[in-house]
């Protein structure tokens, strides 16, 4: 089976973005490719962590499993109103609140975890 999106990256949100990029860039050797007020991107082995400032961030309280989860994947599509529907047509749901304009869409998967539809 062919897929219709391309993984660009796992997106971490937290307080600081600049203090998790370090962090894991002494704990896996990965470059910090990108580092600003609002998001930091490590890169390396294929692949790549973004981290993004999130306002009011709490952490999740491991290993209570009621506390949020704070992540989610940004998936690469040739076409975001196509993959919309695609996704929509599998059982993703689409809310109301979409904070990225064109720039990208977010939509969840059928257990309700975010991710978002990226023009390539």
């Amino acid at each position: 089976m062919t897929g219709f999106a391309e993984l660009i990256w796992l997106d971490l949100e937290c307080a600081n973005p600049t203090v998790l990029a370090e962090f894991y860039h002494q704990l896996l050797g990965w470059e910090v490719t990108d580092s600003q007020d609002d998001y930091a991107l490590v890169s390396g082995a294929g692949m790549r962590i973004r981290f993004g400032r999130v306002a009011g961030y709490l952490a999740p309280d491991w290993p209570d499993s009621d506390a949020p989860k704070r992540y989610h994947l940004d998936l690469r599509v040739d076409d975001v109103a196509k993959a919309v529907e695609r996704c929509l047509t599998l059982g993703a749901g689409k809310p109301q609140f979409q904070p990225g304009g064109a720039l990208w869409t977010v939509l969840t998967d059928p257990a309700g975890h975010p991710f978002c539809l990226c023009p390539a």
